[in-house]
């Protein structure tokens, strides 16, 4: 696989534009400031078609899906799809996938009961096609992170601190991937940096798969009530001037990481690319 370097950014699949022109002149930005990946989340469509579009827009930038839900997907056409980018696109391409929520699954009409069986059962199984080192996996606990290692190539933590980097890196051992996702804001106004953090964090509040984790960190209901306690949007999001935003973005790497996926927030609460935004967190990390 290419070089990943120190920096993707991860972008979720919902604010990508329908336009093929303007997600390519996206792509080519994220390329030219210098960011190794582009991760797509949000479960993007199981045909990929949105991954190709940016591979064929660039020439080095590395593409994954972090992550695509097993309820929404079909094994076989996100083998198929895999093994086109792996034809066209040889080395720049991960297929992240995960067992989401049990909303998600509820959505579908499927169960939730022992998500990882069902996980490891669409790895195994659906998804026997695809060579193990180009398949990744969301993992938050010990027990998926095991499997990461087990049947992937590594592992996409999301919403988590430094400290649980450094324990994932040590159950994934020294020769699986770690890319963790960590949302950032350039902006030194705690009033308004909370709030976009806030408008960000709150869907997740409701999700057992996090608020599980977070407590893990000592965080209690007092903090998890409403839209979140202070302490815990400061320690979700990173934000401040440059070098907070880059000694917090850092800290994964120091902890373990071999790359973070940067999720840079905007204040503009309307879905579109924050390019702007994009652009500023360059010049803070690289």
């Amino acid at each position: 696989m290419n070089n990943l370097g120190r920096y993707g950014i991860w972008v979720s699949r919902h604010i990508w534009p329908q336009d093929p022109n303007l997600v390519a002149t996206a792509a080519l930005e994220i390329e030219s400031l210098g960011y190794g990946s582009v991760w797509i989340g949000g479960s993007p469509p199981d045909n990929l078609d949105l991954p190709e579009s940016i591979l064929a827009a660039t020439t080095s930038l590395v593409v994954g899906t972090s992550i695509v839900d097993i309820w929404h997907s079909h094994a076989e056409t996100l083998a198929a799809g895999q093994e086109r980018l792996h034809e066209q696109f040889p080395g720049r391409f991960y297929l992240g996938v995960g067992s989401g929520h049990a909303p998600t699954a509820a959505s579908v009409g499927r169960s939730y009961a022992k998500p990882l069986t069902q996980l490891r059962a669409f790895l195994t199984d659906g998804l026997r096609r695809v060579p193990a080192g180009e398949l990744m996996i969301a993992a938050l606990g010990p027990k998926a992170l095991a499997t990461a290692r087990e049947l992937t190539a590594g592992a996409l933590p999301y919403l988590m601190p430094p400290e649980h980097t450094a324990q994932a890196r040590q159950i994934l051992g020294a020769d699986r991937l770690l890319i963790p996702e960590q949302k950032v804001f350039l902006g030194t106004d705690p009033v308004v940096a909370r709030s976009v953090a806030r408008r960000v964090l709150k869907p997740y509040l409701s999700l057992p798969n996090y608020t599980s984790s977070w407590r893990r960190f000592g965080f209690t209901d007092d903090d998890l009530a409403g839209e979140g306690s202070d302490r815990l949007v400061d320690w979700a999001v990173a934000w401040g001037d440059a070098a907070a935003v880059r000694a917090r973005v850092d800290a994964h790497l120091e902890a373990g990481a071999d790359q973070v996926a940067v999720q840079v927030l905007s204040a503009q609460p309307s879905p579109h690319l924050p390019r702007e935004e994009w652009r500023a967190v360059a010049q803070a990390l690289l």
